[in-house]
């Protein structure tokens, strides 16, 4: 049985893009506070090379978000390895700093399928077994621009609302049966994406930026609250960004 003062103790969480900042981050965290993880990215290799603080409660699983079909394995391998699916951290994202003309197809629709149909594959996957089990949670990292328009962000920006819109009306949709969607709109980060594709010397200082840390300990947070408690939306950046 779960302690009052251990929420996390025993849960089975999924994390997607969990082989670098923030995915990683809340991975960490996660195991350090009880919960086994199921840590999901796209290279086996990076996954090999995730530290966390005790082994023996994370498996490492190879798949793309992209992918409905390797979804569902990792849902299954949740439960085959665990016994449950008690939550999921969609975090897996994408993105590129580019006018919007100026973005190749093959950017644009690398985007769109993995930030915005990745979660809708992601929730699928698991929403079976989480309304088998009589509930679950599901934490969906989208990002400050869902709800603030940026230029040069245009294509990030439009799948981050969606996935705010998509777990909001998830979250109607699925209460009644004791599932939770919330949404973290995280500032900016200092992950390979704040570093990635595109950026400009103008752009936000490192020192006004998140650490990973800072966004994992909201995902704890909002998956330590009672049953009885739903956390919709979050929303934090550093003290100092505009």
């Amino acid at each position: 049985m779960t302690e009052p003062n251990q929420p996390l103790a025993g849960r089975v969480v999924i994390v997607t893009g969990a082989s670098s900042g923030v995915g990683a981050a809340a991975t960490r965290a996660l195991i350090a506070a009880g919960a086994r993880v199921v840590a999901v990215a796209r290279s086996g290799e990076r996954l090999g090379s995730l530290q966390v603080p005790d082994d023996a409660s994370l498996l490492r699983e190879s798949a793309d978000v992209r992918a409905r079909e390797d979804m569902e394995r990792v849902a299954q391998l949740a439960v085959d390895r665990f016994d449950a699916c008690d939550a999921i951290v969609c975090n897996a994202g994408v993105g590129e700093y580019a006018d919007f003309l100026d973005m190749t197809p093959e950017t644009v629709t690398e985007i769109v399928e993995t930030n915005l149909l990745g979660t809708v594959w992601s929730i699928r996957a698991v929403l079976p077994h989480m309304l088998a089990a009589g509930g679950g949670d599901i934490v969906v990292v989208s990002s400050v621009v869902a709800v603030m328009d940026s230029a040069g962000e245009a294509v990030y920006a439009a799948t981050k609302a969606g996935q705010k819109t998509l777990a909001a009306c998830l979250d109607l949709e699925l209460r009644s049966r004791g599932v939770r969607l919330s949404t973290v709109l995280p500032g900016g980060v200092k992950t390979e994406f704040a570093i990635g594709r595109g950026r400009t010397p103008d752009m936000p200082d490192f020192a006004t930026m998140l650490e990973p840390e800072d966004v994992a300990a909201v995902i704890l947070t909002i998956l330590s609250q009672p049953r009885h408690v739903r956390t919709t939306v979050w929303g934090l950046s550093h003290l100092e960004e505009d």
